[in-house]
């Protein structure tokens, strides 16, 4: 696969992570090729692209507050492994302040194509339930 410029894959990963951000689900899907292939801590295979929009959907529906601590970021030949903690508030008023590790794969054409994230899923319990803790 043909390297991307760094500083392409440092704007792609800034755009991704402030859509986010911002709530806004369709830059968040404008910037995933039609065959990105995502995969998160616990899950048993990799998840095509809608199923992995529906956990992002979900997750942007469910908070209403959503911010990105980032701890380290390491550019390499077509991606970008990140560190952070993701701070969000649920919409039953429940925060969470999640560590994660994340490796990006950008194609030439700057599209998300492999998406690999290690968290540990039980630090989303608090955006489950329909009552603040």
């Amino acid at each position: 696969m043909a390297d991307v410029p760094v500083d392409g894959i440092g704007e792609v990963a800034d755009r991704l992570f402030d859509a986010i951000q911002r709530g806004d689900s369709a830059a968040v899907e404008a910037m995933w090729a039609d065959d990105v292939l995502v995969w998160h801590s616990g899950d048993r295979r990799d998840n095509d692209r809608g199923r992995a929009l529906r956990v992002i959907f979900w997750f942007i529906d469910h908070t209403t507050q959503r911010r990105y601590e980032i701890l380290d970021r390491r550019m390499f030949g077509d991606g970008f492994v990140q560190q952070h903690v993701l701070h969000a508030t649920g919409t039953n008023g429940n925060t969470i302040a999640m560590r994660v590790c994340i490796v990006i794969i950008v194609r030439a054409d700057g599209l998300i194509s492999r998406i690999d994230e290690y968290f540990d899923p039980a630090d989303m319990a608090p955006l489950l339930g329909d009552t603040p803790e």
